[in-house]
């Protein structure tokens, strides 16, 4: 906890990736003590962890960072913060509201366009759902999200700090979001009023077209309700739904150079996201 603290204080970014890899581990226990669908390919793990690696390489070479660009904007005074001039604490409550509005939207828009969902279904490829999902993403995918982010930083005009937490926040959720956690049906029916569940978006990874459109959000349930995206439940049932794609479920397609190559293959046979679906069609099943 010294050395998490003392990092807080010398380096906020590097501070920002000890806490995620401490919430990966987390996670993963958790998910092991209380599982809520039997685990069998754990051997895509190692994919997963790879892909996500690639990806950070991939942005550690490029020249600006989005805490950096945030700097920028706020110099410049650049952004709809710098015309409100809230409180700082204020600031930072509503840019990471708003950021993670932004993010549901570059989410959504990745099952739009073909050359999009062609990078996106990379994640939706994966035949279990834990932990480890949060981290298979196409690099491209995330070069293309850096870029919707860094355009809603400058619009925003969030402050680095702003951004910061964001990062964090939103890091460390998606491993929560993503993760083979059961919790309490309680526990699950509160949190979702406000806040994504791993249940809820484990719909999202459904193999059902009308399940796989829905639940774009990644913190608040909030724009999922609004914008008619909303999917309680799965039609069968948490352990009996199928996860993944209809195509690139054999063994060869779920290696590691058949993933990087993937958005660059057609498919044969119908995939869950036809480009001419629509991203709210499908019953809003429960709550």
């Amino acid at each position: 906890m010294a050395t998490l603290w003392h990092s807080l204080k010398q380096d906020p970014q590097q501070a920002r990736m000890l806490l995620t890899a401490l919430a990966l581990g987390v996670a993963m226990a958790l998910e092991a003590l209380w599982p809520r669908r039997v685990a069998q390919r754990r051997r895509r793990w190692l994919v997963n962890v790879v892909l996500v690696l690639l990806a950070g390489l991939l942005l550690s070479v490029l020249p600006i960072a989005a805490i950096g660009v945030a700097a920028w904007a706020q110099a410049h005074r650049l952004g709809l913060l710098a015309i409100l001039s809230l409180p700082p604490p204020a600031a930072i409550v509503v840019a990471v509201i708003a950021l993670d509005a932004a993010m549901y939207w570059q989410h959504r828009c990745m099952h739009g366009p073909d050359w999009l969902w062609r990078l996106h279904r990379v994640h939706h490829s994966d035949l279990e759902f834990d932990v480890t999902t949060a981290l298979r993403f196409h690099p491209a995918e995330l070069l293309a999200a850096w870029t919707w982010k860094l355009a809603a930083i400058v619009l925003l005009g969030a402050s680095p700090l702003a951004v910061l937490v964001f990062e964090t926040l939103t890091g460390i959720y998606s491993l929560f979001i993503h993760s083979n956690l059961h919790l309490p049906e309680r526990w699950d029916r509160r949190l979702r009023m406000l806040l994504v569940t791993p249940d809820l978006h484990r719909v999202h990874h459904s193999v059902r077209i009308d399940e796989g459109n829905r639940n774009f959000g990644t913190i608040l349930t909030l724009w999922d309700r609004v914008f008619a995206s909303h999917c309680g439940r799965p039609l069968d049932g948490h352990d009996g739904m199928q996860l993944g794609l209809p195509v690139f479920r054999d063994a060869d397609a779920q290696s590691l150079p058949a993933l990087l190559w993937q958005p660059l293959r057609g498919a044969a046979g119908p995939e869950i996201m036809p480009t001419d679906a629509a991203p709210n069609g499908g019953r809003d099943r429960g709550s």
